[in-house]
């Protein structure tokens, strides 16, 4: 019952050479994440080659998500060596990108003195700093320091997303996508989602080559706005360290779980990611709140996991990797998935719109009812799409749940998918066919054994391969449906 929730490593100076990414797939990264606000195009195509030649050496689907840098506001540059902000002291904000310094910052947004007013909280890189604006000027903004600490660089600068003029995705973000999807990424992640017209823009622009996107939920409005996101991403992360900026700390947690559960019932892959082990960046073993905090990730039902700085720059990649996949199989064994197949069975009536999704969602819970019922060694998802295979991991099933497609693009999105083992087949012409080499396929693949009773889940073939949903259609958008259902004893 272990292993089924997914590990997602950001590629960084610490783990970008080949032994080393070759170390960490072995270990059990499932997707590796490029972080395009750092570092020229040309470096994460080269990382791109290079995970595709390591996982084609091993045999496996292993995906990559290349992270779209969104708008950011940023800081003039401080002195080398950084400057304090004592609690208390009053500042001037100006717009430019000229230096900063202890009294002046320095912020490159056009319209700062526009969008802000007197009360509003303005936080500074990671959160730490934070300080709330006393007046404002056509000129200037004056503020005060309610948390203090020491800012070098070019920090972040996070103004009340409500009022901001900047948009998702980006000119630059679209340029991205493009180049990337000419690439063959496997997933776009979007920044500073806010509605799903959001997702919408960057699909249409990147045209019938986008890859599966991937919202991120960082704001108080998108998480107002989860349904209509969901209905368009096909994925979604829960991007906890601009949300808790956007949101009271206090709520972080709650929100979390709420959007983990608004995902698994819509059989949408959920990410939850920022500061999981971060104190691995230096040390060699986590807190133990960090190791509680994996720990709920798993119970929260998060399909997957994600390390940022702790594989990107820090001491030890793989070490990190193994510890987050003991903390995850550990959780697994105490997880009650038994619960996710009962409520959704009350639910799903409610987030199946189309007839073919209908079909899908009403097969896919009698498949794990069925599943339960004759106690199966293993759940067989036939899918060209994926779709099937999402719709049966929502129900968090006990039995391995192993995708079969023809598709090796599909392969490796699936790796993403909580529980689901992607394997790749040919197209086949008929049922029986389907059926018969599905079963053999996992048999080859020693997946599944002689005596094993599977359950195979399909489409019906029409003609010489399996119908498809329309590429880079959201996980919950219309297709063929899924209307085959047999239980196999492996001969």
């Amino acid at each position: 019952m272990s292993g089924r929730t997914k590990i997602v490593a950001t590629l960084g100076p610490a783990s970008s050479d080949r032994e080393i990414i070759g170390r960490l797939i072995d270990v059990g990264v499932d997707v590796f994440r490029l972080n395009l606000s750092h570092g020229p195009l040309a470096e994460h195509l080269g990382r791109l080659a290079d995970i595709r030649a390591v996982a084609a050496q091993r045999d496996c689907h292993v995906a990559v998500l290349a992270d779209l840098p969104g708008p950011k506001v940023r800081s003039g540059r401080f002195e080398d060596g950084g400057v304090m902000l004592e609690p208390g002291a009053a500042l001037t904000l100006v717009s430019g990108e000229q230096a900063s310094s202890a009294t002046v910052i320095a912020v490159d947004y056009p319209s700062l003195c526009l969008d802000l007013e007197p009360g509003d909280r303005i936080v500074v890189g990671d959160g730490a700093i934070s300080m709330r604006v006393t007046t404002v000027s056509p000129n200037e903004v004056g503020a005060v320091v309610i948390t203090g600490g020491r800012v070098q660089g070019r920090p972040g600068i996070h103004l009340p997303a409500e009022r901001l003029r900047l948009a998702a995705p980006t000119d630059d973000d679209l340029e991205l996508g493009v180049a990337m999807a000419s690439a063959g990424i496997d997933f776009l992640a979007l920044s500073f989602v806010r509605r799903g017209d959001d997702v919408r823009r960057l699909r249409t622009h990147v045209g019938d080559a986008c890859p599966a996107i991937v919202a991120k939920i960082e704001t108080a409005q998108a998480v107002d706005e989860l349904a209509d996101i969901m209905s368009q991403a096909d994925a979604v992360m829960v991007a906890r360290g601009d949300l808790g900026i956007e949101c009271p700390l206090e709520d972080v947690p709650h929100l979390q779980k709420r959007i983990v559960r608004a995902c698994v019932e819509a059989g949408v892959p959920v990410i939850t990611a920022t500061q999981m082990l971060e104190s691995m960046i230096t040390a060699p073993a986590p807190t133990r709140a960090e190791v509680s905090d994996v720990a709920n990730a798993v119970f929260d039902g998060s399909d997957a996991l994600m390390l940022s700085a702790e594989t990107a720059i820090g001491s030890d990649p793989v070490n990190v990797v193994r510890t987050m996949i003991s903390i995850a199989d550990r959780a697994e064994q105490g997880a009650d998935y038994a619960q996710w197949g009962q409520r959704l069975g009350r639910v799903q009536r409610n987030r199946w719109e189309s007839m073919p999704d209908r079909i899908t969602s009403a097969l896919t819970h009698a498949a794990v009812m069925a599943a339960s019922d004759i106690d199966v060694n293993a759940i067989l998802c036939c899918t060209r799409s994926g779709r099937t295979a999402r719709a049966m991991a929502r129900f968090r099933p006990l039995a391995p749940l192993i995708a079969l497609s023809p598709d090796p693009a599909t392969a490796r999105r699936l790796a993403l998918t909580w529980g689901v083992i992607p394997v790749t087949v040919q197209t086949y012409s008929s049922t029986d066919e389907l059926v018969w080499f599905a079963v053999e396929r996992t048999v080859q693949a020693g997946l599944v054994h002689h005596d094993d009773i599977v359950l195979v889940l399909a489409g019906s073939p029409t003609g010489p391969a399996w119908p498809a949903a329309a590429k880079g259609a959201s996980a919950s958008s219309s297709g063929a449906a899924t209307d085959v259902l047999r239980v196999v004893r492996v001969a």
